[in-house]
């Protein structure tokens, strides 16, 4: 065997050691049931950061160093992705390493810093604005849904997996079975869009316990596309861009501002911790001081009189 050949014959079988702790790692996402989306989360992510570490002739995670990483994300960001994205591709490198360490196929762990995110002010729907949006809608199921996000606070997906009996119309309680993460939890409407389903169930056929709760032509699951066109419909018809996601900030917001508890909205909304309760918080309190200094009754005191 030429030394060539045998050059190449090493490579391979050390490219395995590569991919083999790769695959170990998927198959432990997989062990705690990530959801199939979390799943092709990390093959967008983390796989891809494996495939250039083999071009890179990287061929065992020992070899693999905190320089790497950061090259990777270098590029990653000179691609002219988004901040958002260069830092979902950092959290997912980061459980990968740390899932290496932890497993015996990395001997030290490589900490790298993370990128960071601009702080941007989310768009969501003023009181005024998201009137106009239920007034434009032109049939029962487009209102209800709208009603039903703006109430209730859940995301997309979690929306169009709901069946009719998850929702109890004497009560206004709503079971999520799956929500992100595969988490179960509840959340509440209240009457004016229990109404609104009702008036909505009125124009649909299949209304058992089992059978989806919004509903496509033929009495199919309305998709998440469907869902997506639906807002956009309505945003061409008003002139107000926004989408189900900034109908859920919409609904923190509101709820913030009518004094709901914080705790009670984080149960709500499913999130793991206070943070991004707190930063809606603080565009609360933005909102207030902007305000205070427009009319603030002492600093407008010479122009009042």
């Amino acid at each position: 065997m030429s030394r060539q050949t045998l050059t190449q014959t090493e490579w391979n079988l050390a490219s395995f050691a590569l991919r083999d702790a790769y695959t170990d790692f998927v198959l432990s996402r997989q062990a705690v049931q990530c959801t199939p989306a979390t799943l092709t989360f990390y093959n967008y992510t983390a796989g891809k950061f494996l495939q250039w570490l083999e071009q890179k002739s990287v061929t065992t995670p020992q070899e693999v160093t905190a320089r790497h990483v950061r090259e990777y994300l270098a590029e990653v960001a000179a691609n002219g992705k988004s901040d958002k994205t260069v830092n979902a591709n950092a959290r997912a490198i980061r459980t990968l390493v740390r899932f290496w360490h932890t497993e015996g196929y990395m001997p030290e762990l490589i900490k790298f810093a993370m990128p960071k995110i601009a702080k941007k002010r989310l768009p969501v729907l003023t009181a005024d604005e998201l009137t106009k949006v239920i007034a434009a809608c032109e049939n029962p199921r487009d209102k209800a849904i709208v009603l039903f996000m703006a109430d209730s606070g859940l995301r997309r997906a979690e929306v169009i997996a709901l069946n009719w009996g998850d929702v109890d119309m004497q009560s206004g309680l709503v079971k999520v079975a799956k929500g992100k993460g595969g988490k179960a939890r509840s959340a509440v409407i209240g009457a004016n869009t229990r109404r609104a389903l009702l008036a909505y169930r009125r124009t649909v056929q299949s209304v058992t316990d089992n059978a989806p709760m919004f509903q496509a032509r033929g009495g199919t699951r309305l998709t998440g596309t469907g869902l997506l066109l639906i807002y956009r419909r309505l945003s061409q018809r008003t002139g107000i861009h926004f989408s189900p996601h900034a109908m859920r900030r919409t609904f923190v917001i509101l709820s913030l501002r009518a004094e709901m508890d914080v705790l009670h909205l984080q149960a709500m909304l499913g999130h793991a911790s206070l943070d991004m309760v707190q930063r809606y918080a603080q565009m609360v309190d933005d909102d207030l001081l902007q305000s205070h200094r427009k009319s603030s009754p002492i600093d407008n005191l010479s122009r009042l009189k």
